[in-house]
């Protein structure tokens, strides 16, 4: 299907979210398996997605990591957008299979890559990511990598609907959607994303 706010794309997404999620939290926790973010287009994801292919500048001919991957929207995007290497990177080992798929079905190439990259450096020009700040422990890992990887020149750009642990300060907003997202997930109809780049 395709995602609402960046219609020109397709992907393999679920289409009973709160079916889906509760089987998740109440069973698939029990064996171990983690919450199937890869199977939606979450709101931040959706709104750098649009970022990217309304501004492609901001990625072409650049090398870019999609951190935190997921369904692989973001890494779609800037494909498309005209980007030399597009990386997306995921620890779930799910991402890798849903990346494919959705990268097939929109006809793109995407490198994977399945390790926690926080704190390393591949050169990346560009670093890309979508709803990352819903968690505190894993913000406080992510601060300080983006700053980093920031002063040595890298652009940082976030996909962010509002979520608990966005940092408060050294953010330079590019713009700001309102994405359609799921109830059963969101506890909303619209959430109001906006584009930060790391200033």
């Amino acid at each position: 299907m395709a995602p609402p706010h960046v219609p020109e794309m397709l992907l393999h997404l679920a289409d009973e979210a709160h079916d889906l999620w509760q089987r998740t939290e109440d069973e698939l926790a029990e064996i171990g398996l983690p919450p199937p973010f890869w199977a939606f287009a979450w709101a931040g994801g959706q709104g750098l997605a649009r970022y990217i292919l309304d501004n492609p500048s901001d990625v072409q001919r650049k090398r870019v990591l999609d951190f935190a991957s997921g369904s692989g929207l973001v890494a779609i995007a800037a494909v498309k957008a005209g980007a030399a290497e597009v990386i997306a990177a995921d620890i779930d080992p799910f991402c890798a299979t849903a990346i494919r798929l959705n990268a097939e079905a929109n006809g793109v190439g995407i490198m994977f890559l399945g390790t926690d990259c926080i704190g390393t450096d591949a050169g990346w020009d560009v670093v890309l990511a979508g709803d990352v700040f819903y968690d505190k422990s894993f913000a406080d890992r992510l601060k300080p990598w983006f700053a980093t990887l920031k002063a040595r020149g890298a652009d940082i750009l976030v996909g962010d609907p509002g979520r608990s642990y966005l940092p408060k300060a050294g953010l330079e907003p590019l713009a700001v959607y309102e994405v359609s997202v799921t109830r059963a997930l969101e506890d909303a109809l619209v959430k109001r994303t906006t584009v930060w780049r790391f200033s």
